[in-house]
């Protein structure tokens, strides 16, 4: 009897679980629930020079490491390449290019070096997702993650980024990061 209620309660653990994760955590967001706001304007928001600064959280929700980052974003039409340049507390750089291309739906579609494949999102509200897979840098694992980015518009138009970061589906680690055009504030 005992092993059917430590079942039980396993089952019952594991429901809760599950339902937290589909309906109240980070990847149960939807670009519906950001309809208000000021609008999300990718070719205005994310565009010129852009100064970033963040903190990433290891797994178990401690800070990490800290940075700044230095970006220069050109559109072409619907085409834009996003040239980041990361400065880290621990005295490292690196250094990414983004190719964007937004489709007339709204749809994004990015790819860069270092990605698995290519990364897929959308904007729309006062918001934008994208979804990708990255491979991080040999002396960082080399492991593939699976990654979510949020961007939200403020109302003074600083982009508030999110990002959360997975391995078989477990968060690895999380990004919290500010960007304004470079010269603000």
């Amino acid at each position: 009897m005992m092993i059917i209620g430590i079942l039980v309660g396993l089952i019952i653990a594991v429901v809760v679980a599950l339902l937290w994760q589909r309906y109240a955590s980070f990847v149960s967001q939807k670009l519906d629930h950001y309809q208000s706001g000021r609008p999300f304007d990718i070719r205005r928001d994310l565009n010129g020079p852009i100064l970033s600064e963040g903190l990433i959280y290891g797994p178990l929700g401690k800070v990490s490491s800290r940075f700044v980052g230095d970006f220069s974003v050109n559109w072409d039409g619907d085409r834009a390449i996003m040239i980041e340049r990361f400065r880290y507390d621990s005295g490292n750089t690196q250094d990414r290019r983004w190719d964007l291309v937004l489709h007339p739906d709204g749809r994004i579609s990015a790819e860069a070096e270092d990605l698995v494949g290519t990364g897929h999102g959308r904007v729309a509200g006062s918001a934008l997702v994208l979804h990708y897979r990255i491979r991080l840098t040999e002396d960082a694992g080399g492991h593939v993650l699976s990654v979510t980015d949020w961007i939200y518009t403020t109302p003074d138009g600083v982009l508030m980024n999110r990002s959360q970061f997975r391995k078989f589906g477990l968060k690895v680690a999380e990004l919290v990061a500010t960007m304004r055009p470079a010269g603000e504030y």
